[in-house]
């Protein structure tokens, strides 16, 4: 459906846990934060209705996301319901990948049809000091392998000034594979975001140019979403930039978020939209109508960069679903 700025919401972020096995600094305190009880979380089963119904409204796109949704148990089932609704064309995941090698292949098996990993690092210090964890080859052992199921894969790093000297060997890496996009995502002053120091998209682009010669922008393909996409030098991957403070993209914003308690989330920084899971006991119509209403409020576009604000999101992004 269209929202009051005539946008097209035909995309769904569904977080299924706000739990997970890292602590990054822009994500999650290092202590953790209280998590939402079982009774909380919406349901496998409930999701799936909501999904549903979502698809009735024009939905096509589902993305997974936590915390970390392979910390939930049975992922695969969640999955294998979703894609068998009428309507949903794709069912993506994003996972930091500690635990994608050892379910790649139920989640293949699911009918699973690409994966983001998030990677801030290569070197395991640089990785520890993004996620308070250790860890680095675990996810590059499921890089590897998903690569190797032929599952789509493209790998997104946030930029911050604790993993500035680990983007050149990224790209060295990860852009010598022609299967793989490796995405530069702009630090977002959302919770913890707010107390970090980002690195602009152009300060890497130059960095990068300067170490692999000249970027090529790439002609847009119809899922690349917000990302813009380069070939860099002679190098075979694709290069992305999500800039989403600096080059706002809120005129062409087609998703929505569904959080793991049943918020359906129109925009990231605001508060709007509407709690669905106390409306779980009535009917579809129900549902729908209060669906229709948080989409058609969906905000113009975001204010970062703008001091204060009303109805400012005040969770954390593992509270979200990013």
């Amino acid at each position: 459906m269209l929202d009051a700025q005539g946008r097209s919401i035909d995309y769904v972020r569904i977080s299924v846990t706000d739990r997970c096995n890292l602590r990054c600094v822009y994500c999650m305190p290092e202590s953790g934060v209280k998590p939402v009880t079982h009774g909380e979380l919406l349901r496998y089963e409930e999701i799936v209705r909501l999904t549903r119904l979502l698809a009735q409204l024009g939905v096509r796109k589902v993305r997974i996301t936590g915390g970390e949704p392979l910390v939930r148990r049975d992922l695969p089932a969640l999955i294998r319901g979703i894609k068998a609704i009428d309507g949903i064309e794709m069912v993506c995941l994003t996972t930091n990948g500690l635990l994608l090698k050892e379910q790649l292949s139920e989640l293949l098996s699911s009918g699973l049809d690409s994966v983001n990993i998030s990677l801030d690092a290569l070197d395991e210090t640089a990785f520890e000091a993004v996620t308070r964890r250790r860890g680095v080859s675990m996810v590059l052992d499921s890089i590897d392998a998903a690569l190797c199921s032929g599952l789509p894969v493209k790998i997104n790093c946030v930029l911050t000034e604790l993993n500035e000297r680990q983007l050149v060997p990224m790209a060295e890496r990860f852009l010598s594979d022609e299967r793989l996009a490796l995405r530069f995502i702009e630090l977002m002053p959302i919770g913890l975001g707010k107390t970090l120091e980002g690195i602009s998209p152009e300060t890497v682009a130059a960095l990068l140019s300067e170490h692999f010669g000249k970027m090529t922008p790439l002609e847009k393909e119809s899922m690349d979403g917000p990302c813009s996409y380069y070939k860099l030098g002679e190098l075979p991957g694709r290069l992305g930039f999500i800039s989403a403070v600096s080059n706002c993209f809120c005129e062409s914003c087609n998703r929505v978020r569904l959080t793991s308690t049943g918020f359906l989330k129109a925009c990231l920084q605001y508060e709007h939209g509407v709690e669905l899971k106390p409306l779980l006991q009535g009917s579809d119509e129900t549902i729908l109508s209060a669906m229709r209403s948080a989409i058609w409020e969906k905000p113009k576009r975001h204010s970062f960069g703008t001091r204060g604000g009303e109805h400012l999101e005040r969770h954390i992004m593992s509270q979200i679903g990013g």
